[in-house]
């Protein structure tokens, strides 16, 4: 508390992209949960709005940077904006340039200012082609807390507790077509082609998935041509149901909070359903968990990785943007029947 006796106020910065914003959710609900006399406001775009809606204490607000917010004019009015809650410090998890234009601001008025370490220098030798260093790096989730330790508010993140099941609305219990069948996520799509398993083998997991009968699986996308990819993979199978298009966030995340295992590439979905402590199965190409990316809480025997022996620069970079030549199917050495004995064994667990 300050001398006034209100609650320490913490701006916390993190304005994309999804999957890092999702790994926010569970150090803050620790922050919280470990410090009571913390409230948090938490700056991000408006898309990413939903992903706080499960926690107590939380309020989100929307930097529009495209207008309202846009440039150093822009961000100046943000910082007037912003100024006007009360923030006692300010936690800054992105550390790129409008935050740390957003520092300078903050620090005409002398408030307590902590960045994120990236470890920039330790994700280059876990990347680079020679003389790699291959090993576990700190997670992102670690470096986060880190930052509201260096502001007086250590997190101990073995102690951060996970989000809980939302009750499902009518609208999305008749899309699922609620039955007895256990739920099935899939979210078949990544940023970057290094982290995408190839289409016609996650056409095969979904067909043996399907064959069983016993499960439903449920398909999540987004961008129009995904929706239409996705449409036409559900017309294969009987227990197959595309959700991309049909949700807004709100709605896709209170589906995956009442999932019972979700397929996901080295991408945002698998955060989100981490985030609700739903068994997360995680295919992984040129990208590889030591980068420190890996869903909160997830056994790695869930981490299905591509033949490092064949694939021996594995990772090439940390966000799967990278993809040296004659790499093109190193997904192709994660089988599909590999995957679904992954997904059944977790089920029946």
């Amino acid at each position: 508390m300050d001398k006034k006796g209100r609650q320490t106020h913490i701006l916390v910065i993190r304005l994309s992209a999804m999957g890092d914003v999702a790994m926010t959710v569970p150090v803050l609900r620790g922050l919280i949960d470990q410090h009571p006399q913390v409230k948090v406001t938490v700056l991000t775009k408006n898309p990413f709005l939903p992903i706080f809606s499960g926690l107590e204490n939380v309020d989100v607000f929307e930097a529009d940077v495209k207008k309202r917010h846009k440039g150093l004019v822009g961000l100046w009015r943000l910082y007037k904006e912003l100024k006007t809650l009360q923030i006692d410090a300010v936690a800054d998890l992105h550390n790129v340039l409008r935050s740390r234009v957003l520092q300078k601001y903050f620090g005409l008025s002398k408030t307590p200012f902590a960045q994120i370490n990236k470890g920039r220098a330790e994700k280059k030798a876990l990347t680079r082609a020679n003389n790699k260093v291959f090993k576990q790096l700190k997670s992102t989730h670690q470096r986060y807390a880190d930052v509201f330790a260096e502001l007086g508010f250590p997190v101990n993140l073995a102690k951060a507790k996970l989000l809980e099941r939302i009750q499902l609305s009518d609208k999305v219990l008749e899309l699922a077509q609620q039955d007895i069948k256990k739920w099935v996520g899939i979210a078949p799509f990544a940023a970057h082609e290094g982290k995408l398993y190839p289409l016609n083998l996650m056409k095969e997991v979904i067909r043996e998935l399907n064959n069983t009968n016993k499960y439903k699986i449920l398909l999540f996308g987004g961008g129009a041509q995904e929706i239409q990819q996705l449409e036409a993979i559900s017309k294969e199978g009987e227990n197959v149901l595309n959700m991309a298009g049909k949700l807004n966030l709100s709605e896709e995340l209170a589906l995956i909070s009442n999932l019972d295992v979700m397929l996901s590439m080295d991408s945002g979905n698998s955060h989100l359903a981490a985030n609700y402590g739903i068994p997360v199965v995680t295919l992984w190409g040129v990208t590889h968990p030591f980068a420190g990316f890996y869903p909160f809480g997830q056994p790695i025997e869930n981490a299905l990785m591509a033949d490092k022996e064949r694939y021996p620069l594995i990772p090439t970079s940390v966000y799967g943007n990278k993809l040296p030549k004659g790499y093109e199917s190193v997904m192709e050495t994660i089988i599909p029947q590999q995957v679904v004995s992954k997904i059944t064994a977790l089920l029946k667990g």
